[in-house]
């Protein structure tokens, strides 16, 4: 037996021929770069270099922002899968069915309750991954269930925005959405709680027409792409060349359309600062002092996943 070739080389084979795993790089959009996933993960999914900032999970933004990257899951109102019965290339209730296994999400808004620097708060995060993060029935009620929930809490209600726009599958069913969530947002106000938006990459459409720029302070990432309409249809329409950076964050910022852009690094700080000036709640107050969160009647206590 010549343990060479019969033992030695099938171990070098099975060495190199081990899978590697699809996520053990990230390619920088900007500039190329290759990132190994584990360092971008430590650093907020953030390129170390290029500083950008690239798209994170509704659990993942949770984590960020709690204290003890500990919440309490707010269940989300039930609504009719496809009401309209669609179908383009495919069924519409399949597109959900592929969205749902992708994302573990039920669709594209997940809410948290709990603590953000000692202050209850509920925030909602809207999921681009889940076809766009496209705003439908069920996202509607999502958005209207934070706010109400903020509302009865008595809370800070922080919502991070990511959109395609309205979803076309459900029709003039999806559009009604944007008033419906309007309504709500008016009802926060009623009752003088603060409504803090983050504009991450990108918020486009019906979103951005709606609960997206009703914010009493707007807030965006570095890079991030905000408008209604994008800026190949706006040249087409208009007959123009658009200015360099338009509709990205800084240039929003620089316009009036934000209040502030924050690098990701710096955002759970700037957001729990809103929400003690806002609610006048005094600095680096006792625990003792503050409202303690009791969990909504109908979820049971979520830690972020490992």
């Amino acid at each position: 037996m010549n343990w060479i070739s019969n033992v030695v080389r099938p171990k070098i084979r099975s060495i190199l021929r081990r899978e590697v795993p699809e996520n053990l790089w990230i390619k920088c959009p900007e500039t190329g770069q290759l990132v190994f996933y584990k360092d971008v993960e430590a650093n907020q999914f953030v390129i170390p270099v290029s500083n950008y900032h690239m798209r994170m999970s509704p659990a993942a933004r949770l984590k960020s922002m709690f204290d003890n990257e500990t919440w309490f899951d707010v269940a989300l109102p039930e609504v009719t899968a496809d009401p309209l019965k669609f179908r383009d290339q495919e069924r519409y209730a399949d597109r959900l069915k592929s969205a749902r296994t992708k994302t573990g999400l039920k669709d594209a808004f997940k809410l948290g309750y709990g603590k953000l620097d000692s202050l209850p708060v509920v925030i909602a995060v809207q999921d681009f991954d889940f076809m766009g993060g496209s705003l439908g029935m069920a996202a509607g009620e999502a958005v209207i269930k934070g706010l109400d929930t903020a509302v009865e809490k008595a809370c800070p209600f922080v919502l991070f925005a990511a959109s395609g726009g309205a979803r076309m599958q459900e029709g003039i069913l999806s559009l009604m959405q944007m008033p419906r969530t309007t309504i709500a947002v008016q009802r926060m106000r009623d009752a003088r709680k603060p409504y803090i938006v983050v504009l991450t990459n990108p918020t486009t459409g019906g979103v951005t027409a709606s609960y997206a720029m009703l914010g009493d302070v707007h807030i965006a990432e570095p890079g991030a792409l905000i408008g209604f309409a994008g800026p190949r249809v706006i040249e087409q329409t208009i007959r123009e060349k658009l200015p360099e950076g338009f509709q990205k964050a800084e240039y929003l910022r620089e316009h009036g359309m934000v209040d502030m852009v924050i690098h990701r690094h710096h955002l759970r700080a700037t957001v729990a600062r809103l929400c003690r000036l806002l609610t006048k709640a005094p600095a680096g107050a006792a625990q003792s002092r503050l409202p303690v969160p009791s969990p909504p009647a109908e979820p049971a206590p979520s830690a972020a996943p490992a």
